[in-house]
C-alpha cells in the first residue's frame, strides 16, 4: 500500500492525465468534453502536530472516500490527506472582512456583467451578443482603450480561480496573429500569453519562417485560465470573444493563425472540426485565418508537426506574395 506521500503524488499525476486527456481529445474535435471540474492545484498532507502551529489553518475538501480509505488503513490513525484550499486575504488582526478581499484586488475598475445587456449587434466577425455596452467598440479605438474596458473583468465565472487576466500582446501592427483558446498554468502566473512549454514551442514555429515573437500578435479567445485547463464553456467564450475581436479590428492583421479545435470554432463560429479545416484559409470578413494544432497538442503528438510546418509554409508564402507596399 502506498504511504500519504506517495498517495498525494499519485493523485496529482492522475489529475494532471485526466486533464491532459481531455484537452487531446478535445483538439481531436470530440464533443461534449466540457466540465464545470476544478482540477486540485495541489494536495498537501497535514498532520495533527502542523495543524497545531497553523495559526488559521485553510479551508479543506476531502478527498473521495476510496482514497481516503486507504489513506486511513495505511496512516495508522492519522487523519488522510485533504485538498488544501487557498486561504483568504487578511488584515491586521487576524479578521478577514469583505474590506480586505476589495483592498486586495487590483486597482483596475472592475467590469461585472451588465443587468441591462445591449441588444446583439453586428461586427467583424458577424453579430454578437455583448454582456455591457463596454463590450461594443468605438471608431478610433487603440488597445489600450479594449483593456481599459475589459478592467478587472468578472463578467463570467472564470475571474473566481485566475491569478492575471492575460492580454493580447506583441507588434500591434503585426501582419500576422496567432489566436488559442485560454491561458494555462504558466501564463495565469505571468500574465502573458503562451510562456510555458507550448509556447516556447510557437516561438520555435514562428522563428521557423523568419519572425521573432515581437514580430507576430499573439492572444485567446479568453483571458482567464479555466478550472483544470479545461474548455471555456460556450457562454465564458462568447463573453470574452467581442473583446478580441476590437483588437483585430485595430490591428487588421493579414493572416490570423488559430491554434486548436476549441479556438477555431469559438472564433469561426464554425461546427467543422480541426481536422478537417487545418491546412486551408478561410476567407473571413477580408482577413485570411488559417486553422491549425495547437502547439500543445503537439507536445502530446509529434508526428503532428509536419502538417503544422506545412499549414506554417503556406501562411509564410502568403505574406510574402502580398507585401504592403
Amino acid at each position: 500500500m502506498p504511504d500519504q506521500t506517495q498517495l498525494k503524488e499519485m493523485l496529482s499525476e492522475l489529475t494532471g492525465e485526466v486533464a491532459e486527456s481531455v484537452t487531446y481529445l478535445r483538439e481531436l474535435g470530440v464533443e461534449g468534453l466540457e466540465s464545470s471540474v476544478d482540477f486540485p492545484a495541489r494536495v498537501e498532507t497535514r498532520d495533527a502536530s502542523s495543524q497545531s502551529r497553523a495559526a488559521s489553518p485553510a479551508p479543506t475538501v476531502p478527498l473521495p472516500r476510496a482514497l481516503e480509505r486507504n489513506a486511513r488503513a495505511e496512516g495508522a490513525g492519522k487523519p488522510p490527506p485533504r485538498i488544501i484550499l487557498p486561504p483568504p486575504p487578511r488584515r491586521a488582526g487576524g479578521e478577514t472582512t469583505k474590506a480586505s478581499y476589495q483592498s486586495a484586488m487590483p486597482k483596475k475598475p472592475v467590469r461585472p456583467p451588465s443587468p441591462n445587456p445591449p441588444a446583439p449587434r453586428e461586427t467583424l466577425f458577424g453579430e454578437i451578443a455583448p454582456k455591457d455596452e463596454l463590450s461594443l467598440g468605438r471608431p478610433g479605438e487603440t488597445f489600450d482603450d479594449i483593456r481599459d474596458d475589459i478592467g478587472e473583468c468578472i463578467r463570467c465565472p472564470l475571474h473566481q480561480g485566475r491569478t492575471k487576466i492575460v492580454h493580447t500582446e506583441g507588434n500591434r501592427q503585426a501582419r500576422l496573429m496567432f489566436v488559442g483558446e485560454a491561458p494555462g498554468a504558466d501564463e495565469d502566473a505571468s500574465g502573458r500569453p503562451f510562456v510555458g512549454r507550448a509556447g516556447q514551442l510557437l516561438n520555435k514555429i514562428i522563428e521557423a519562417i523568419g519572425l521573432k515573437r515581437e514580430d507576430v500578435l499573439i492572444g485567446n479567445v479568453n483571458r482567464c485560465r479555466p478550472p483544470g485547463n479545461r474548455a471555456p464553456t460556450t457562454e465564458e467564450a462568447a463573453t470574452c470573444k467581442p473583446f478580441l475581436l476590437r483588437e483585430i479590428n485595430v490591428a487588421r492583421p493579414d493572416v490570423i493563425i488559430v491554434l486548436g479545435n476549441t479556438a477555431m470554432k469559438n472564433l469561426l463560429d464554425t461546427r467543422e472540426g480541426i481536422t478537417r479545416l487545418r491546412g486551408n484559409f478561410q476567407d473571413y470578413k477580408g482577413i485570411k485565418v488559417m486553422p491549425t494544432f495547437h502547439p500543445a497538442y503537439l507536445l502530446r503528438d509529434p508526428s503532428k508537426k509536419r502538417e503544422v510546418w506545412d499549414d506554417m509554409k503556406k501562411v509564410r508564402d502568403y505574406l510574402n506574395e502580398n507585401k504592403k507596399s
